[in-house]
């Protein structure tokens, strides 16, 4: 998965291991939540978690309540983890690992070795350097979280779109083609007990694509390269459906002897339809015993990469969705989980608006992202716009949740359609990536 696109423990350290699995309610009422009614299935129900957002108490309070398994959205990656060679940086990572211990869940790690969100020193480097590099880099990033992990993704992405079923033309693919072979070798000698897992988008049905993924694990297994997963990122719409071999092509990789895992579900959508999607991916995963687990790509709405496609089971106001009621009920549940926040009011108080804006950063070398929270005053909001200052030679490269007037020097950040409507007290989030050096975490917000 990507940054925005362009844009994961057990009960407690050492009391269990990552390839075990502790079958924990995370309310008092198993019925009620997603990781408890998957947990009844033997399974798991995982999201992607941001660190700067655990803050959020509408989001924490999901979060602590649905989920039994965690996969870091960008935290694991090189970037983050390796910013300059050799110096590794576990700060954001170990806070979302440490949440996870908290209240009871797995987490997947994503990802050890990936053509994209490469530090730029990995991307001036080839051949021989690059591959002592990403072994190094595995090693010490499997190492640090060995025994936390319950699966890694170990490779991301390494194979082509398209009929060629060819594997993608990357500087981690020019360093040998045996290079997806000894990433897994090495993550193996560093955390043996996790499993390993490839990861891949595009694969949901039998393709030119993933018939060349079920290639090298046929291979893998044949030649005894360990290889214990397979992971379906699964986003769909309405250009993307789900297949309609979902289920077989799951079916086909699992009688290979891997578990196979929905590592990254997103149905953009809404209502009914999208609801009948996420019960009918639910069910797919059900029907085979060895898909251990499902993992949607955020929480609300708001926190998805793909934000104005409304992909996920909880609204910008961490209210449930329809989809939500029907992956619960897929799991075998009961639909009486609690509304978080309320929804905008359709009548506005009187008064006069007004709304404040604060700005998390994740930065590193050479860029950053900021995920900026606009908070509605005592009287609803119809509309907003953020205004974020940026440093000298900064500049904005991609936005989502927003409309920017610019680029650079004094950035002025406008609602859409959907999110502009913000109840009293209540609060909506947008975010942008940028190069150069961060702004400060303040904002101006003019409300309408």
């Amino acid at each position: 998965m990507r940054r925005s696109h362009a844009i994961l423990t057990v009960l407690t350290t050492g009391a269990l291991t990552a390839g075990s699995f502790a079958v924990l309610s995370p309310s008092a009422d198993a019925a009620t939540t997603l990781g408890a009614a998957a947990a009844g299935k033997g399974r798991y129900f995982g999201t992607a978690v941001a660190a700067y957002k655990l803050s959020d108490s509408v989001y924490s309070t999901i979060l602590n309540r649905e989920f039994n398994s965690v996969t870091p959205e960008n935290e694991m990656k090189w970037d983050a983890t390796e910013p300059t060679q050799g110096t590794f940086t576990f700060t954001s990572s170990d806070t979302i690992v440490n949440r996870a211990v908290s209240i009871g869940a797995k987490v997947r790690g994503h990802a050890l070795a990936w053509h994209s969100q490469q530090p730029s020193w990995a991307q001036n480097l080839s051949g021989t350097a690059l591959r002592n590099a990403m072994v190094n880099h595995v090693t010490q990033v499997a190492t640090h979280f060995k025994g936390k992990i319950d699966s890694w993704d170990v490779v991301n992405e390494a194979f082509a779109d398209g009929s060629s079923g060819a594997r993608r033309d990357s500087n981690l693919q020019r360093t040998g083609n045996d290079w997806i072979e000894v990433a897994f070798r090495t993550a193996r000698a560093a955390d043996p007990a996790a499993k390993l897992c490839y990861n891949d988008y595009n694969t949901d049905g039998q393709n030119a694509k993933s018939n060349a993924v079920y290639a090298m694990v046929t291979d893998f297994k044949a030649r005894g390269v360990p290889i214990d997963c397979v992971g379906f990122q699964s986003h769909f719409n309405a250009a993307s459906p789900l297949p309609s071999d979902y289920q077989a092509n799951l079916q086909r990789f699992a009688n290979l002897g891997v578990d196979v895992q929905i590592t990254e579900l997103d149905i953009e959508g809404s209502g009914t339809t999208q609801a009948n999607t996420y019960a009918a991916a639910t069910n797919a995963c059900l029907a085979v015993t060895r898909c251990n687990g499902i993992t949607v790509w955020g929480i609300r709405d708001t926190d998805s990469w793909r934000a104005s496609g409304t992909p996920l089971l909880f609204d910008g106001n961490g209210n449930p969705k329809a989809a939500y009621t029907a992956v619960l009920n897929a799991l075998g549940g009961t639909t009486t989980s609690p509304s978080t926040s309320p929804s905008p009011s359709t009548s506005q108080p009187p008064g006069t608006k007004s709304c404040t804006a604060t700005v998390a950063l994740n930065t590193w070398t050479g860029g950053f992202v900021a995920t900026v929270k606009v908070t509605a005053g005592a009287t609803a909001l119809t509309g907003w716009t953020a205004t974020v200052t940026l440093p000298a030679g900064a500049a904005v490269s991609n936005t989502w949740n927003a409309t920017a007037a610019g680029s650079t020097g004094a950035v002025a950040f406008t609602n859409i359609a959907y999110n502009g409507p913000v109840a009293p007290s209540a609060s909506t989030e947008f975010g942008f990536q940028g190069t150069g050096s961060a702004p400060a975490t303040t904002a101006t917000c003019t409300a309408r």
